[in-house]
């Protein structure tokens, strides 16, 4: 019977999505395996991708191995058909526990107390807000440029000199404006944490 816990779930279909990657079959990453002394056959590994057999540690940290990737990688994995979205993505932690906020806890870089949760979430917001300010900053230097040809940029629209400032324009908006996302993102995440919710 599978596993339907999050974790056994993420890490079933990372190591399927990374043995894909890497364009190896079942047959080839048992071989590899076999090769570095920790032998599970093609069938096993199978049944690890359908959640149908636990991921032993040991086999966590030879499969991440063998397939060029981290343990941590393999745990972190979000699967695109995760079966409750809203849930945890890992199995006894928090629901509302993002996948940054999972991978820097897995690496050692953040803890889950309540406390540190909302120091880690505060400096995200102030890195945002310099990554933000940045953008602007940039658009704002590149718009000077553009009124800087003033005439010439209607009478040589088609110019590579114009096209190559009205390109950066463009990606400096995306960029501004997906940074102001995250930051508000960020900040309602960071808001509902400090009210318990």
């Amino acid at each position: 019977m599978p596993s339907s816990l999050p974790t056994s779930l993420a890490v079933s279909d990372a190591i399927t999505h990374y043995r894909q990657l890497r364009e190896l079959t079942l047959e080839e990453l048992a071989y590899v395996l076999r090769m570095l002394d920790h032998p599970i056959s093609a069938d096993a590994l199978a049944k690890m991708e359908q959640c149908a057999r636990p991921v032993t540690v040991d086999d966590l940290v030879a499969i991440a191995y063998a397939l060029d990737t981290t343990p941590t990688v393999l745990l972190s994995h979000i699967p695109i058909d995760m079966p409750e979205p809203e849930g945890p993505l890992a199995t006894g932690l928090p629901s509302d526990v993002d996948q940054t906020e999972f991978r820097a806890w897995l690496e050692g870089k953040a803890s889950l107390d309540r406390e540190s949760r909302v120091g880690w979430w505060k400096e995200r917001v102030a890195r945002l807000r310099v990554r933000s300010a940045h953008h602007e900053e940039q658009l704002q230097g590149a718009y000077a440029e553009l009124r800087e040809l003033g005439d010439l940029t209607f009478q040589e629209a088609d110019a590579p000199p114009v096209q190559r400032l009205r390109w950066r324009i463009q990606d400096g908006e995306h960029a501004l404006n997906q940074s102001e996302v995250a930051l508000a993102l960020t900040e309602h995440r960071l808001e509902n944490l400090r009210e318990g919710a």
